[in-house]
């Protein structure tokens, strides 16, 4: 009977990648291996056509071959019959072990040739620091306390007392692994004795219980630069949890939230302020005083006839951009106060005033003079 096509096998196309192929391979060596289907008297050889045909197009000088000449490459020695390919004779079982690993290799505390005692990197550690807008505008150094695991003093992070060295685990001779035969494949699990550690402590350190780590608050300096806005994350490398049996400390990282201000309202690098200004000066003109982030105060200059939401800038007055000499800029919005709470005398004037500036609106005026041709033409 001729030979299936190794893509049809498979149930993938001719450009399929690597992942889809290895995808596509774990779904079928899933559906047909023997454990599976007892009650099929074919699963067995359609398990091994389906592994002979991916120990074939995993590897790329097989799949090349096969792209070019199909079965025929692997047969009588090949097209160049000088040797050849022969995925028929394979060990069929180290196929499905590559998508075996990638299953189980976490349950199995890690892929092929990983040893049981392999050091293991320390945990990363997260703390929020809340800040205000002008320690965001100066930066600042910041002492900030941290608990985390780091290694045992007494045992100097073996486990053992007095740091004497672990023994080997009898039951998995240091791998870390045990292997158990079920049905038609080996299984390696993690190995019950020592964890997957690959040694054992007879004598555990009496400070850490065996752990090679303790708990402790330790107190850091960070330096926060200016220009940092909420979400800002600063990592303190090896400041993390210890990590086990001799592995690098991990990280620790310090975010950044800056509180709201009372006064600025921050966008990036500008800051907004909105100014209130009483009717007459903004009717007339003249300066105003304003705050600035660093503290300070700035003069500005009202334009006569300004009105609410005019915007003024004040060029390099707004924060710094992290770790450069650029700034943003301080954006004023005017909002015209109108006077309340009046005495008689400033309602007269105010009427006089009304009186006398029928053509200083120009703006009611426009609007006004719209609403009636509106209206006239809803008349007509």
């Amino acid at each position: 009977m001729a030979k299936r096509d190794y893509y049809d096998l498979l149930g993938v196309s001719k450009g399929a990648s690597e992942q889809e192929l290895k995808k596509a391979y774990r779904k079928k060596a899933m559906e047909l291996h023997p454990d599976r289907n007892k009650d099929n008297p074919d699963a067995e050889a359609q398990f091994k056509e389906v592994n002979e045909a991916y120990d074939v197009l995993k590897d790329g000088d097989k799949k090349a071959a096969y792209d070019r000449y199909g079965h025929a490459a692997f047969e009588g020695g090949g097209p160049g019959g000088g040797g050849g390919f022969h995925p028929g004779g394979s060990d069929f079982g180290s196929a499905f072990s590559d998508v075996f690993d990638d299953l189980f290799g976490d349950f199995m505390g890690g892929g092929r040739g990983g040893g049981g005692q392999r050091a293991t990197r320390g945990s990363d550690l997260r703390y929020n620091l809340t800040i205000t807008l002008e320690e965001a505008f100066t930066g600042k150094q910041q002492n900030v306390t941290v608990s985390s695991s780091v290694a045992c003093d007494t045992c100097e992070g073996s486990g053992a007392e007095g740091g004497a060295e672990p023994s080997t685990c009898p039951t998995c001779s240091g791998m870390g692994k045990v292997r158990a035969q079920q049905g038609f494949f080996t299984v390696e699990r993690t190995c019950p004795t020592c964890s997957g550690r690959g040694q054992i402590i007879t004598n555990p350190c009496a400070s850490c219980a065996g752990s090679g780590r303790q708990q402790r608050e330790r107190s850091l300096g960070v330096n926060i630069p200016a220009g940092v806005e909420t979400g800002t994350r600063i990592r303190l490398a090896g400041e993390g949890e210890a990590g086990m049996r001799g592995g690098p400390t991990g990280d620790l990282y310090i975010f950044i939230e800056v509180e709201d201000h009372p006064i600025f309202e921050r966008e990036g690098p500008n800051l907004f302020c909105r100014v209130p200004v009483s009717m007459t000066k903004a009717a007339l003109g003249g300066e105003i005083e304003v705050p600035t982030i660093d503290g300070g105060k700035s003069r500005v200059k009202v334009p006569a006839g300004s009105q609410s939401s005019k915007q003024m800038r004040l060029k390099g007055k707004g924060m710094p951009a992290i770790r450069s000499n650029a700034s943003g800029d301080l954006f004023l919005e005017l909002a015209v106060e109108t006077p309340v709470n009046l005495s008689s005398a400033q309602k007269d004037l105010l009427k006089e005033f009304e009186k006398l500036s029928e053509n200083n609106s120009p703006e009611s005026n426009d609007f006004f003079g719209k609403v009636k041709t509106f209206w006239d033409g809803m008349k007509g």
